[in-house]
């Protein structure tokens, strides 16, 4: 039923937990299937140093938000915002059909801390 990465990512989730020197945090829900997915994000002006997150949910929600904060790490805030739920899940070699909700749910978890993030580009320095 599930991939095998999918079953890692439930077994041995990454960067699972709080993180104290987060610049960006952010809670979604999905209010159909009850599932929760919080994450934080520490930056910088080069982009995303690293990320964590706490998920109440399903096997594949675990999976995807443990996907999503390890692959997150070091990308550009422009890398990032090209990352859609189809990238997710083809990162964790696919979901069946009624799990698409867990990568729509980290995908939004991610478009919400990217709103969040201050515009740098043309500021210089701070």
């Amino acid at each position: 039923m599930y991939s095998p990465k999918v079953l890692d990512h439930f077994a041995h989730p990454r960067h699972a937990g709080e993180m104290p020197n987060a610049r960006v945090v952010v809670e979604v829900a999905n209010p159909v299937c009850g599932d929760t997915l919080k994450v934080w994000i520490a930056v910088s002006q080069e982009g995303f140093l690293s990320a964590s997150f706490k998920v109440t949910g399903c096997v594949p929600s675990v999976a995807c938000g443990s996907w999503l904060v390890e692959w997150v790490g070091g990308k550009t805030a422009g890398e990032a915002a090209r990352l859609l739920p189809k990238d997710i899940e083809d990162g964790l070699d696919g979901l069946p059909p009624a799990s698409h909700h867990a990568s729509a749910l980290a995908w939004e978890a991610l478009r919400q801390a990217l709103s969040k993030l201050p515009n740098t580009a043309n500021s210089g320095t701070s």
